[in-house]
C-alpha cells in the first residue's frame, strides 16, 4: 500500500517517542500536600487515604527528608489545630500549628519551598470557610481574618500563601495586607476555580474539616458552570494572583484547559483526596495497575493545560519520571 503519511513511524522505539512527546512532565512542577497537626511524636494514617499521614511539627522533618529525597521540591501544609472556635482563631495565632511547623520545616530544610494553604474551615468550630452572619458566611468579615491569616503564615516563613476559601476579593485584601507590610514579593497561589465537590470526602476526614451545618455551595462552584470559572480566574488575576488554580482536576479537564488558554499566569490543578483514594482502592482491590494510572492522569492533566500539580503522588511521580515511566 502506498501511503506517504504514516504516524506510526513517530512511535517504533522508546527514544523517538520520547523525542516527539508533546507534553513534557517534570519533578520541579509538583507539588505534595502535608497535613501537620498538634501533638509530640505524632505520625497517623489517614484511614481513608492509604500512605497519606497526619504529622505533629517534630516528626515532620522525617516527612521532609524523603519529599526532598524524591526530587519534589515543593509542599502545600494544611493545619490541624487542637483548639476551634467560632471565629478560627487559630489560624493567625502566632503559635498556630501551621506557623510552628513553618518554622520547624525552614530551618531543617531551607532549600524546600513551603505554600501553605489559606482558610478557615479547619479551624473554626462550625466547620464553614469564614466568619458566620447566622447560618451565612459573612464575606466581607472573613476577608480580615484570611488577611490576617496570610500575613501570619509569611511571617512565619510561608514563601507562597493559598488562599481556598472562594470569598469574593480575598486575593485583592491579602495582596493589599502582603503589600502594606513589607511583603510585596511573596507570591499569591489563587485556588481561583474550586467547585463544591464530592471527591473533598478523604480530606474532609483527614483534616477534620467537615461543615456541622450545611453544606459550601454558596461559596464554592457549582460544577455545572464553565463560563463562571473563566468569570472567577480573570477576577483573581486583576486582583494580583500570580498562579490560579482548578480544583479538582480529572472531572474538570476541560475546565482546565479552558482557564489555561485565557489567562497568562501560570496554571495549577489539585488532584484532590477522592481522586487518589479511588485509586488506591481500585488498585488494591486489583481492578488497576497502580503506577500507570498515576502516570496516565497526570499526563492528562499537564496535557489539559496544568503548569504545576498538586497532588499525593507527588513522590511516586518523580520516581516514575526518573525511571523514564512518565516524563
Amino acid at each position: 500500500m502506498e501511503l506517504t503519511i504514516r504516524p506510526r513511524r513517530l512511535r517504533q522505539s522508546p527514544v523517538l517517542r520520547q523525542m516527539v512527546r508533546e507534553t513534557r512532565i517534570s519533578e520541579k512542577s509538583l507539588v505534595y500536600p502535608l497535613f501537620v497537626k498538634e501533638g509530640v511524636n505524632i505520625k497517623e494514617e489517614i484511614p481513608s487515604m492509604a500512605g497519606q499521614y497526619r504529622y505533629s511539627v517534630d516528626r515532620l522533618p522525617e516527612e521532609l527528608e524523603r519529599i526532598q529525597a524524591s526530587g519534589v521540591n515543593a509542599v502545600l501544609l494544611f493545619g490541624i489545630p487542637d483548639h476551634k472556635d467560632e471565629c478560627g482563631s487559630g489560624a493567625w495565632q502566632e503559635d498556630g500549628i501551621v506557623q510552628k511547623a513553618l518554622r520547624t520545616a525552614k530551618k531543617e530544610f531551607p532549600d524546600l519551598y513551603y505554600i501553605t494553604d489559606v482558610c478557615m474551615c479547619e479551624y473554626t468550630s462550625h466547620g464553614h470557610c469564614g466568619i458566620l452572619n447566622g447560618q451565612d458566611v459573612d464575606n466581607d468579615r472573613t476577608l480580615e481574618v484570611l488577611s490576617k491569616t496570610a500575613l501570619s503564615h509569611v511571617q512565619a516563613g510561608a514563601d507562597m500563601v493559598a488562599p481556598s476559601d472562594m470569598m469574593d476579593g480575598r486575593i485583592s485584601a491579602i495582596r493589599k495586607t502582603l503589600d502594606q507590610k513589607g511583603y510585596s514579593s511573596v507570591p499569591i497561589l489563587s485556588y481561583a476555580v474550586k467547585y463544591s465537590s464530592a471527591f473533598y470526602g478523604p480530606f474532609r476526614e483527614a483534616a477534620g474539616s467537615a461543615p456541622s451545618f450545611g453544606d459550601r455551595k454558596s461559596y464554592q462552584m457549582d460544577y455545572h458552570n464553565k463560563k463562571e470559572a473563566v468569570k472567577e480566574a480573570l477576577l483573581d488575576v486583576e486582583q494580583g494572583a500570580d498562579i490560579l488554580m482548578v480544583k479538582p482536576a480529572l472531572s474538570y479537564l476541560d475546565v482546565l484547559q479552558t482557564v489555561s488558554d485565557r489567562v497568562t499566569v501560570p496554571v495549577a490543578a489539585y488532584s484532590v483526596s477522592g481522586e487518589y483514594s479511588m485509586i488506591k482502592a481500585a488498585a488494591k482491590a486489583g481492578f488497576i495497575e497502580e503506577a500507570a494510572i498515576v502516570c496516565e492522569t497526570a499526563a492528562g492533566i499537564f496535557r489539559a493545560g496544568a503548569d504545576i500539580l498538586i497532588t499525593y503522588y507527588a513522590k511516586e511521580l518523580a520516581g516514575f519520571i526518573k525511571e523514564g515511566r512518565i516524563g
